[in-house]
């Protein structure tokens, strides 16, 4: 039984149930016994708090500094590609050539960081964030052809989100 109740929210259409949570207006958000949470590494942490087993963050200092630094590599990826998802979508003028193209030379730089990297292969943060990082690539910039120019890292994703709580969290197929 989940210990957490989703809630499905458009952002840019947020009401005052998600405003409440968080005033910038951004998910994920969570509300917990002691107030709103929000931004990934801190929810990660109140649910690692929460006696996770396995941990999503190791305690070893050196391994959590790892783990830490790889999810903040995966966020920057995804900060990066949604905001160029959003810049295709902008209505009030044309898309800016060259913030696209910086995000995505910053995101390709990012996903050869994550092939030079050690990645898990058991469920911890750094895993979860570098999968749910390429699945959105995949969802969102089908032509972006990571898979292509990264075989082992298409490989490592193919095994690593080959799990049911991937399969059960996956977006809807359709964009």
């Amino acid at each position: 039984m989940s210990r957490i109740d989703e809630v499905v929210t458009y952002p840019l259409n947020s009401g005052n149930e998600l405003l409440s949570l968080n005033p910038l207006a951004k998910v994920p958000a969570l509300e917990t016994e002691d107030g709103s949470l929000f931004d990934s590494p801190i929810l990660c942490e109140y649910i690692d708090s929460l006696a996770v087993e396995p941990p999503l963050i190791p305690a070893d200092f050196r391994q959590r500094i790892h783990t830490m630094r790889l999810q903040s590599l995966a966020d920057g990826v995804m900060d990066a590609a949604v905001a160029s998802v959003l810049e295709l979508q902008r209505t009030d003028a044309s898309p800016s050539a060259f913030w696209l193209n910086r995000r995505e030379v910053a995101i390709r730089r990012a996903v050869r960081a994550f092939t030079e990297s050690r990645l898990p292969n058991e469920i911890q943060l750094d895993g979860i964030a570098v999968a749910c990082a390429l699945a959105y690539l995949d969802f969102r910039m089908p032509d972006f052809s990571w898979r292509e120019e990264h075989a082992a890292l298409s490989s490592w994703f193919s095994a690593y989100s080959d799990r049911q709580s991937f399969a059960d969290t996956a977006p809807p197929t359709t964009r």
